[in-house]
């Protein structure tokens, strides 16, 4: 078990940091923010460019057959950055379907187009709005509402789990068959929308047990959205710490302040607990199948909250200027409150750490 990076490992880091910093600025990202909060050209020049849609897909399908802490690398310097990208929908969500799946034909077309960055794909998987799945005419059809589904209204192909009278399936329906509803978030640079099927067209994917896939690729995603949110927790430091030194209140800078000392002082050590934890549950992910569960809702117990509490510290410590639209510290807290909510609510989560421990 590792818990520090090696050197590619970091080589990486500063690769796709430098890149961002040159093609995803603070400005460009409020210029989408404003808008439709999708950057095309940047999603084109990950995938081509620098290889980060296909970390984890192996060789043959497109990919560069690393691995989840390869991939939690990039995902902590998107956070830092905020890029308005659908990677968490398409490199994650849909590539770990495809990948749990039992459907070779599904991944051999659909892997290596949304690795070059042709097909942005995203996933239905919501149990409070589950679609229903019907045969008709030697075929499949879904009807019914696939709620908050991210990057929704963009994706070329959707992976849905719908109800097929026998327990559930794996759907693959195209973008164009659903009726969508792009939502206003409360996150800018993250896009939902609600996806309306009336007879959608669908191809019924292989899968013994629907569920367990389900299981995995939630867990999966809890260690990259994790690992976005430290990457989050680790920029809104790194900016109040900044502004704590130049700030000066009452002829000294605010840094000097035991209040404020302390406040950022927590902010670091909750850095460094989360990134442990982040990076253990990257490792699971890759060497123990059997540890990720546990690994992974540890991860969303520990560093969504720490997140979270950084990103509205930043807010206050930032004092009147923080509260503005003009300054970024509302952009990490819309996304930190928004990422706390993507995969369930607190309440939910501790619970089910508790049950695997247990308690």
């Amino acid at each position: 078990m590792r818990l520090v990076l090696d050197q590619e490992q970091q080589e990486l880091r500063s690769a796709v940091r430098k890149f961002l910093a040159e093609h995803a600025p603070p400005q460009r990202v409020r210029e989408l923010a404003d808008g439709d909060g999708h950057d095309a050209g940047l999603w084109r020049r990950l995938s081509t460019e620098l290889g980060l849609t296909g970390l984890v897909v192996p060789e043959e399908l497109g990919g560069s057959g690393a691995g989840h802490v390869e991939r939690a690398v990039v995902l902590e310097e998107l956070g830092r950055a905020l890029a308005p990208v659908p990677f968490l929908a398409t490199a994650v969500l849909a590539t770990d379907v495809l990948l749990e799946l039992d459907d070779a034909p599904a991944r051999a077309d659909l892997l290596p187009a949304m690795v070059s960055g042709e097909l942005i794909a995203a996933v239905a998987w919501d149990r409070e709005s589950v679609p229903d799945a019907t045969k008709r005419d030697g075929g499949w059809v879904l009807d019914g509402r696939a709620q908050r589904v991210v990057s929704g209204d963009i994706a070329d192909v959707v992976l849905v789990q719908a109800r097929t009278g026998q327990g559930t399936g794996w759907f693959r329906v195209r973008g164009e068959h659903a009726a969508r509803t792009p939502l206003r978030a409360l996150d800018p640079t993250r896009r939902l929308a609600h996806l309306d099927f009336a007879a959608a067209p669908a191809e019924l994917l292989s899968s013994p047990d629907p569920d367990a896939v389900r299981s995995r690729v939630r867990d999966l995603a809890a260690v990259a959205l994790s690992a976005e949110q430290l990457g989050g927790l680790a920029k809104v430091l790194e900016m109040t710490a900044e502004y704590a030194k130049v700030r000066v209140q009452f002829g000294r800078a605010i840094g000097s302040y035991q209040g404020v000392k302390h406040r950022l002082a927590d902010m670091h050590s909750a850095l460094e607990q989360a990134g442990a934890a982040v990076r253990f549950a990257a490792w699971a992910a890759d060497a123990d199948p059997q540890e990720l569960p546990l690994a992974a809702a540890l991860v969303q117990v520990l560093v969504a909250p720490a997140h979270f509490q950084a990103a509205a510290d930043a807010v206050q410590l930032h004092g009147g200027i923080g509260y503005t639209w003009e300054h970024d510290a509302h952009l990490y807290y819309k996304r930190a409150k928004t990422s706390e909510l993507l995969l369930g609510t607190p309440d939910r989560n501790r619970a089910r750490l508790a049950d695997l421990l247990q308690l």
